[in-house]
């Protein structure tokens, strides 16, 4: 695209905007202080380096798309591939199936932070901070149980797992001079009818309790529920009401991931009420059809909805923004560019609306002319200032970035077998 063509696009952009008194330098310096954390299972479907198990608990990635990464090597490569093609400087999500294990077999409850050094070594080397995650899936004493498993053999497993991750986390934040976000989710539930529900939620709740009793300075704790899994349809432990009363009991931030509430739900009316009673919100943002089937996120609806609602509510610095889809049924670095850039785009266009224009009119009771600028707002020119914000951090603007991701599959992951 030609650069010239960008930047006087861009000027009449300012102009037009301004008009409805925006600031748009102070938007691009806002955007670009949105860091996404970008979730490294895209790479190789949830597959992780402990072992090569099928996946359990109540997910699944669909597609065989060839090329996807092998190894720790690969997985790094491409998710610098797709961080260079991707404005702005981001974050890295790790989950705990990923540590550098140097091919030894290392149980769950046998973590350590010296399993994730090269991991802190590489990030450091990157510029890249992380954010981290227990895994309970996909593991021998997984089954449909873990932190609210009767048995407590098993649940004590789980809970050393989960005492570890923190640790884990604990020395990220500390390495890297900035909270690492551990996020805290168990597919506990049950296929068929229950007539325990209290039980086990009282165990996951003791669970935490023992989890969350060493605080620490360099981390920040988010826990996460969900309506169901896959095999686990009819009960989830770990439902939203468990979690907003665990959270505001305990100044807890609450994971809300746009795929794990029933389709007619609203993520983003969420935001306000949550923010009221908890410290901070972590976003897992995905797209769901029909389900939690985390389809590559698209700039649509409900994401824009979602990025305005956090404008609205002032709180761009109590929000944290994470991506967590894992579609294996296209090129997996596309779907990284992608989902990333349109949740940037849905963002963008949130901090380009005349907030103090609008609730003016709203509280002047000037309904019609509230909804005409609300209506007017869609068809400003927020694309020529996202076309500037590429250019203005060196990647690919509009859909030039196709051509570099089929370039790196012709060149690096056609050749992986």
């Amino acid at each position: 695209m030609n650069e010239q063509n960008i930047r006087q696009a861009y000027a009449l952009a300012v102009e037009r905007y301004a008009a409805i008194g925006i600031d748009v330098e102070m938007v691009m310096q806002q955007l670009q202080g949105v860091q996404l954390s970008l979730h490294c299972w895209q790479a190789d479907d949830v597959t992780g380096f402990e072992s090569a198990g099928e996946l359990t608990g109540g997910i699944q990635a669909t597609g065989n798309y060839p090329g996807k990464a092998r190894n720790i090597d690969e997985l790094r490569a491409d998710v610098l591939k797709a961080a260079s093609l991707i404005p702005g400087k981001h974050r890295l999500n790790l989950h705990e199936i990923y540590g550098d294990f140097g091919g030894k077999f290392v149980d769950r409850d046998e973590v350590e932070p010296a399993h994730f050094e090269s991991w802190m070594q590489w990030a450091a080397e990157q510029g890249m901070k992380l954010d981290f995650n227990s895994t309970s899936f996909s593991h021998p004493k997984s089954g449909d149980l873990s932190l609210a498993h009767p048995d407590e053999g098993i649940r004590s497993f789980w809970i050393e797992h989960t005492k570890r991750c923190r640790a884990v986390a604990e020395e990220m934040g500390k390495r890297q001079g900035d909270p690492c976000i551990m996020n805290l989710w168990v597919h506990d539930g049950s296929k068929d009818i229950t007539v325990n529900r209290m039980k086990y939620r009282a165990l996951l709740k003791d669970s935490l309790d023992q989890v969350f009793a060493t605080e620490y300075q360099h981390m920040k704790d988010c826990i996460e529920s969900k309506v169901f899994g896959i095999g686990l349809e009819s009960y989830t432990v770990g439902s939203n009401d468990f979690y907003i009363g665990y959270a505001a009991q305990n100044q807890k931030i609450i994971t809300l991931d746009t795929g794990h509430f029933h389709p007619t739900e609203s993520v983003a009316d969420k935001v306000s009420s949550m923010l009221l009673y908890v410290p901070e919100l972590m976003l897992h943002v995905s797209r769901p059809v029909r389900w939690d089937s985390d389809h590559v996120t698209i700039m649509n609806d409900e994401t824009l909805d979602l990025c305005k609602e956090i404008v609205r509510c002032d709180a761009l610095d109590r929000v944290h923004v994470g991506l967590d889809y894992f579609d294996a049924s296209i090129n997996r670095i596309g779907a990284y560019v992608i989902g990333s850039r349109a949740t940037q785009k849905c963002m963008l266009q949130a901090l380009l609306e005349p907030l103090h224009l609008l609730r003016k009119y709203e509280a002047n009771g000037q309904g019609f002319e509230r909804l005409a600028l609300l209506e007017e707002c869609k068809s400003l020119p927020w694309n020529a200032v996202w076309d500037m914000f590429c250019l203005k951090n060196n990647v690919p603007v509009g859909e030039s970035f196709i051509a570099e991701v089929q370039k790196y599959e012709a060149e690096v992951t056609s050749k992986r077998n």
